[in-house]
């Protein structure tokens, strides 16, 4: 299992802090980096900026939302930076869900997010494998477009710029049980937002007949710490925000994944909080239990005996979430 760090998505502006975590990463022999993006900076920015003062640790978003660009305009950025690092670029994406994406993106949640993501990714594939102008007769993404309200001169084209691998990495955010299966057979990998060791279960029926090579590569929050209760305090806001603002009451893919790992009535207890307006009890309201199944806290005895439940599944990246060099390092020494 390699060693990958998720440094995610800026708050009210960059942090100082990022370039050295992605340096010190490297130095403790992590394999990948990976940013992300919400309504704010754009994941790809900052990861060639990391690109830039780096020299071998491979590059990802985690994720790159498919709404915020074509399919063409994020191959171009893939294979743009795949050139500028010298081949460590890894291109994770995320649909992102309806509240996101109407009311950030202005555009339509597509009615079939199957049949949606499946063309975004062709098109990639397409961008990436220059074998012959990019076309598409797709419900959402076609090339050339065909639409009632275009010209009707668009004309199929190829990528003026040769990329420098046909085969850069794909890999795609699911949470839905159909949408992790089409994962498993359309990406290179696939990226899990919540990973319980203990219960792999809830994904075995999509996971069935994983094809050799193919990535697995949940995030995780980890801390070094003597007080257990106290590290969980940043994974309890992280999901009282996930389940309880990101998305609308009546369709929130990450609650609804909480749900389906067996917190369904701590999930909707917490959207109610949210939604209300009382977020500190919301994030309060998140179940101890759920939030250290899906995290690696506490002293380093405790983090080396539960390390091993995610080495013994299907995980071949773990992605850390951590603002300390010294958890970073102490992973590493434990995954060796």
């Amino acid at each position: 299992m390699r060693l990958g760090l998720a440094l995610g998505y800026w708050g009210r502006g960059p942090n100082p802090a990022h370039l050295e975590l992605a340096r010190a990463a490297e130095e403790f022999g992590y394999h990948s980096v990976w940013t992300a993006e919400a309504w704010g900076s754009d994941a790809f920015t900052p990861l060639t900026w990391i690109a830039a003062h780096t020299s071998t640790i491979r590059l990802g978003t985690a994720v790159a939302q498919m709404a915020a660009r074509t399919p063409t305009a994020t191959a171009m950025h893939a294979l743009t930076l795949d050139h500028l690092s010298g081949g460590r670029m890894m291109l994770g994406l995320g649909l992102s869900g309806p509240q996101v994406v109407e009311g950030w993106y202005g555009r339509p949640f597509p009615s079939s997010p199957l049949t949606a993501t499946r063309e975004y990714v062709e098109v990639i594939r397409q961008v990436l494998r220059r074998e012959g102008p990019v076309e598409l007769d797709g419900r959402f993404h076609a090339h050339p477009y065909g639409g009632a309200d275009g010209t009707g001169l668009g004309k199929p084209l190829k990528a003026i710029t040769h990329p420098l691998r046909p085969d850069l990495p794909v890999l795609l955010g699911a949470e839905g049980p159909k949408n992790i299966a089409q994962t498993t057979r359309i990406a290179d990998g696939w990226l899990p937002l919540y990973w319980s060791p203990t219960r792999t279960d809830v994904y075995e029926a999509s996971l069935t007949g994983l094809r050799e090579g193919f990535l697995v590569a949940p995030m995780v929050r980890a801390q070094v710490c003597d007080d257990v209760a106290e590290g969980l305090l940043p994974v309890k806001a992280m999901l009282g925000f996930y389940i309880g603002g990101m998305g609308h009451a009546a369709r929130n893919f990450h609650a609804d994944l909480m749900a389906r790992m067996g917190y369904g009535d701590a999930a909707h207890h917490i959207q109610e909080l949210f939604l209300a307006g009382r977020r500190d009890e919301a994030v309060r309201a998140v179940p101890d239990a759920f939030a250290d199944e899906i995290s690696l806290v506490g002293p380093r005895q405790r983090i080396a005996e539960r390390l091993e439940l995610w080495r013994a599944g299907p995980v071949t990246d773990l992605l850390v979430t951590s603002p300390d060099p010294t958890t970073l390092r102490v992973l590493a020494e434990l995954n060796t």
